[in-house]
């Protein structure tokens, strides 16, 4: 059926279109409208297999020649890394790791590479070496070791990592020497403060130090001073965030964010030596982040523009905007020069296609594509864009979302809905490829990805709105993105559930258990159900944000009895309507034990529910089949008991590995 796709659609539509003439009893030919009705009616059902057998790509940093960009890719079904040559675009694995692994870095100088890799989803990440033969050793070893990298310095001579093997509440930073691995403990950092970057020439490194979650500041740590301290550089009085970004290729200044200024954060520049500050990038939204080619003669630099990304790069010797050649639409990502700065490396991805990687050499008239993404089994015009809306909320608060319509739904054809919660609390829905919404969109139902109160990217103020108010405000924010549905004549009112990961998990286990009318199911994909426990067995090594932390959902000590009225599992007696629970057994952030008491008790109530255990997963699903099977399992269970078309689930746990 699928070979024949094109001529099948061709033949549905002539009959569509010859039936829409006849309906209104004249001779006229189809208007745009009726093609585009025509279109969406078309559309191919997909099942979730199909969907994830979409490629996802990331990472595109050049070689040291600049012939190969190293990146990370499920084609295998799990995360390895490949070389993939510029000019060309053929892959080769570097890596065949059963467990899911991440690109970090070539070498500056030569073909090793630096990845990184936990073990099953704990978050314990250790950094690794390939070398030129392919071996590949553990430079940070330790059954509980946390490591990151930091960056190379003295053009390639040394590497800094940070590891919390000395004390699993802090990272330390040492400095490896990139041949031997040989390491030096530079600073012990026993003050809880967050590493950010060392300078190219190895002298200095940003820090930052969290002292609540609208306060934070910016210091720097002089190596060539012989009490190795770190230096404030972010006086201020009212409460504000001073986040470090990146040092100046020459080492003389220090980019930083901060929303000291208004609403929205801005990146200013610190001058080292005189200690001036200057404005440097900023915008009507949140600047995110902004860093330097090899040389500093190109500034890369994003905003968060209503759940996109718009990506500027500045040529610093003309003071103009580098002029990229016409490209299709979407976001770009992950954008890298070449060591020369004659190539650049970017993604494309978009609500309707996946990240694929491009090369522009520049000043030529067009980019190449090196990867293709999306199966090749999916016709993209089966594929639904998003929109962005926005409601009053309960006290009359705008917010935002992000909709997707069925294609092919209509006054005439309502469908069912789901509304979607991001993770966090502080997340953002954003726009851009997903498998799993895309699969929902196309067996028939409706997403809205609410950005509810505290989602960040609007602002300080809306930011900070749910701040120990949690399953509360912001639940209603929720119930209201339901009732705006409900206005649309292209939704069937009375089926709309809601769904969601992590903080949105949470969501909709106190939607079901604080609302317990509004909305008709729910799937928690790993959701806090317990915050009395959550918060008290919170990893070690978030120790350098639990007060941030505290200061949003309230410190455990002071504020049990509200952490137990807010979370669903004391409540769950009230938990009327249909679950699906689905959690990785490894998850350190959600213990598995929340979700095996949420079950238990509302099985107690008669309800159906679905419970999908992980064994090989953390707090998120890194392994294509296990989110083939997740997908499916979402789909499976909305048939039957949002759109009740399916058969009936069994309502028992299913564990898969």
């Amino acid at each position: 059926m699928k070979k024949s796709l094109h001529l099948s659609v061709l033949a549905l539509a002539v009959s569509l279109g010859l039936a829409a003439c006849s309906n209104t009893g004249t001779d006229r030919a189809p208007t745009a409208a009726d093609k585009l009705q025509i279109t969406q009616q078309a559309a191919q059902q997909y099942d979730a297999q199909t969907f994830f057998e979409t490629t996802t790509y990331f990472g595109s940093s050049f070689s040291a020649n600049g012939e190969s960009i190293l990146i990370g890719s499920d084609q295998s079904g799990i995360f390895n890394l490949y070389k993939l040559d510029a000019a060309t675009g053929a892959q080769s694995a570097l890596t065949t790791f059963k467990d899911t692994t991440y690109p970090v870095s070539w070498f500056p100088n030569d073909d090793r590479v630096l990845l990184t890799q936990d073990n099953g989803g704990n978050e314990l990440y250790h950094l690794f070496v390939r070398e030129l033969d392919g071996e590949i050793t553990d430079i940070t070893p330790g059954d509980e070791t946390r490591a990151g990298f930091v960056n190379f310095t003295n053009e390639g001579q040394y590497f800094y990592a940070m590891t919390n093997e000395r004390d699993a509440k802090f990272m330390d930073l040492y400095r490896y020497d990139a041949k031997t691995y040989e390491r030096e403990l530079v600073f012990k950092n026993e003050l809880g403060f967050d590493i950010s970057e060392v300078s190219k020439d190895g002298r200095f490194v940003s820090l930052s130090k969290t002292h609540t979650n609208r306060d934070s500041d910016t210091y720097l740590l002089d190596f060539s001073k012989r009490i190795v301290k770190p230096t404030i550089i972010s006086q201020h009085v009212d409460p504000a965030n001073y986040n470090p970004m990146t040092f100046s290729v020459d080492g003389t200044a220090l980019y930083y964010s901060t929303d000291a200024k208004g609403e929205f954060s801005q990146v200013w520049k610190y001058d080292i030596a005189s200690g001036e500050h200057s404005l440097a990038v900023k915008d009507d939204w949140n600047v995110s982040f902004v860093y330097f080619s090899e040389s500093g003669r190109y500034r890369v630099s994003g905003v968060n523009a209503d759940a996109s990304t718009k990506i500027s790069i500045l040529d610093t010797k003309t003071g103009k905007a580098l002029k990229l050649p016409q490209l299709p639409d979407g976001d770009l990502r992950n954008v890298n020069f070449s060591k020369d700065e004659q190539t650049l490396a970017f993604y494309i991805n978009s609500d309707t296609s996946p990240s694929n990687l491009f090369v522009w050499q520049l000043g030529t008239d067009s980019a190449k594509q090196l990867t293709q993404a999306l199966n090749p089994k999916i016709n993209p015009n089966d594929l639904v864009a998003s929109e962005v809306v926005r409601f009053k909320s309960f006290d009359g608060l705008e917010i935002p979302g992000l909709l997707f319509k069925p294609k092919g739904a209509s006054v005439d054809n309502k469908r069912p809905a789901v509304v979607f919660v991001h993770g966090g609390p502080g997340g953002q829905s954003r726009t851009g490829y997903s498998a799993m919404r895309q699969h929902l969109i196309n067996h028939g139902y409706a997403v809205f990805a609410v950005n509810n109160r505290g989602s960040s990217g609007y602002g300080k103020t809306f930011f900070h709105l749910d701040d120990k108010n949690h399953g509360e405000n912001d639940l209603q924010d929720i119930v209201y993105g339901k009732n705006y549905l409900q206005t649309l004549d292209w939704i069937d009112k009375d089926k709309i559930g809601i769904m969601g990961g992590s903080y949105g998990g949470y969501m909709t286990a106190a939607a079901l258990a604080f609302e317990p009318e509004e909305f008709k199911v729910g799937i928690d994909i790993f959701g806090v159900t317990n915050w009395v426990r959550t918060l008290e067995s919170i990893p070690p090594w978030w120790e350098s944000f639990k007060k941030a932390l505290y200061d949003e959902m309230g410190d455990p000590a002071t504020d049990g009895e509200r952490h137990r009225a807010i979370s669903p599992l004391f409540h769950a007696q009230n938990i009327t309507k249909p679950l699906m629970v689905i959690q990785g057994a490894n998850d350190p952030r959600v213990l598995k034990i929340e979700s095996d008491e949420l079950v238990e008790k509302v099985k107690k109530n008669g309800v159906p529910v679905e419970y999908v255990v992980f064994d090989d997963e953390g707090h998120g699903f890194s392994k294509k089949h296990n989110r083939v099977t997740a997908s499916e399992a979402y789909v499976k269970f909305l048939d039957t008991y949002l759109k009740g078309d399916a058969g009936q689930l069994p309502g028992e746990r299913v564990a898969t590995k």
